[in-house]
């Protein structure tokens, strides 16, 4: 029988040192909050207890993951270290182990954890540590000279001997629920900060006859906090030079790993070849062979193979097809949707309207709201007016008409299949299809029109 897994994420942190009015906790990293990448990390290990234990900021922590009910909620009103913040916890779990985490160290891995908590299961209690060159602010392992671990001392409480050591506690530990209910009403606060350390249970422990299992993390930086905003940047960095050296390793072309930006999930097909500057956000799909320019932004899009997306275009929430030709410097909003072999062209906005297979639209346009047939040419400089002042109206253009330059549609206005639309005309009616359609006031030139001029200030 498997034993019950409690997590516990601790997140009662004020984060004075962000200088900011969202709780650390809240702080972004790759477009999501700090958090919500330990919760994912947890929910990977499938435990049967998810506790979040609050503090400064609570509200605003709660609300933020309003919708997600597999959360309990515990609040620290006073902070008073990490084995008080922990024995807040107690009344909420169930019998079984417990993993502590840090909501503030979000790049820690489920295979890490699974580990320690394999460690665990043989021990009785494992703590994650790691060696680094500088161990300053750290607590450090205290071993035996078996090697054993006896206790851990925080780096205002260790004398000269004990700050020489190199391996510290990154605060990661897994123990059994009944060890910790009598291990933690037993902590004190005699200490260089008056806390309650978690960390003083590994001297109960060992006082108890346990033997301290140790793991270490998979890879620099993986257990790593976050204090202040050049830490938070730092980490950016990490994060999405990590995600892009999977991307790499799945056979992505990036131009340069190291200006990508992924604030989301990319799925990609083969040979799909990324430039400089890209960042991607929420959900994003390309196909094989699709091609994105420098400086593109991509939100919940989703684009089919062969298509080409040239530098400097926005596009959110949009589905493409495949050989398409977007931008550059081409915006598409939500709801558009565009078939096989579409083109849109330079400074052409696109929302909430359907563009059929192999239709053109390549300079200086605005298709909102319309439904556009294929085989369509849109000239340069048309809008459709979609907006009455109060409601949103829709364009139809049928197959294979020629939209001329200039052309003004004024919706609701249906343009018949085949239809041309001279340059320069504003649609008001529906146009017949197969015909030619113009509407132009009569050019006249009046003689001696004169031009004002400015009057000179007194």
């Amino acid at each position: 029988m498997s034993v019950a897994l409690n997590i516990v994420v601790l997140a009662a942190g004020q984060g004075k040192r962000m200088n900011s009015r969202l709780p650390k906790v809240l702080q972004p990293l790759a477009g999501r909050a700090l958090l919500a990448h330990v919760l994912d990390c947890a929910r990977a290990l499938a435990p049967q207890r998810l506790v979040v234990v609050h503090g400064h900021g609570g509200e605003q922590v709660r609300a933020a993951f309003a919708a997600e009910t597999d959360i309990v909620w515990v609040e620290q009103a006073s902070q008073l270290g990490t084995g008080h913040a922990v024995q807040q916890a107690l009344p909420e779990l169930v019998e079984g182990t417990v993993l502590v985490l840090y909501g503030d160290c979000p790049l820690v891995t489920p295979a890490t954890l699974q580990r320690l908590l394999t460690a665990a299961d043989a021990e009785g209690l494992a703590i994650l540590t790691a060696e680094l060159a500088d161990p300053t602010g750290y607590g450090r392992i205290v071993r035996d000279a078996a090697g054993r671990v006896q206790r851990i001392v925080e780096h205002k409480d260790a004398d000269p001997t004990e700050r020489l050591i190199h391996e510290i506690n990154t605060g990661f530990v897994a123990a059994p629920l009944h060890c910790l209910r009598d291990w933690l009403p037993r902590l004190h606060n005699g200490n260089a900060q008056g806390e309650y350390y978690l960390t003083d249970i590994v001297a109960q422990a060992v006082a108890d006859g346990l033997t301290i299992a140790t793991e270490s993390p998979s890879w620099p930086g993986e257990a790593d906090g976050v204090n202040d905003r050049r830490q938070l940047a730092a980490m950016e960095r990490t994060l999405q030079r990590r995600q892009a050296d999977g991307l790499l390793a799945a056979g992505v072309t990036l131009l340069d790993p190291d200006r990508f930006d992924l604030r989301g999930r990319l799925r990609v097909g083969r040979d799909v070849s990324i430039d400089v500057g890209c960042v991607f956000e929420g959900e994003v799909e390309l196909g094989d062979d699709v091609r994105i320019g420098a400086h593109c932004v991509l939100k919940d899009v989703r684009i089919a193979a062969g298509t080409e997306v040239a530098p400097f275009s926005h596009l959110d929430g949009a589905d493409i097809g495949r050989d398409a030709r977007i931008g550059p410097y081409a915006r598409l909003r939500p709801g558009t949707r565009l078939a096989d072999a579409v083109h849109i062209g330079n400074f052409v906005e696109v929302k909430n309207s359907v563009v059929g297979h192999g239709s053109k639209a390549n300079h200086l346009t605005y298709l909102g709201d319309a439904d556009i047939g294929a085989s369509v040419n849109v000239g340069a400089g048309t809008v459709t007016c979609n907006y009455d002042g109060a409601n949103k109206w829709r364009t139809t253009i049928e197959d294979r008409v020629f939209v001329g330059s200039g052309s003004m549609l004024v919706a609701p206005v249906r343009l018949g299949e085949g239809a041309t639309i001279g340059a320069g005309s504003t649609i008001t009616r529906d146009a017949p299809p197969e015909q030619l359609t113009l509407e132009r006031s009569r050019q006249a030139s009046i003689a001696g029109w004169e031009r004002p001029v400015k009057q000179p200030k007194s």
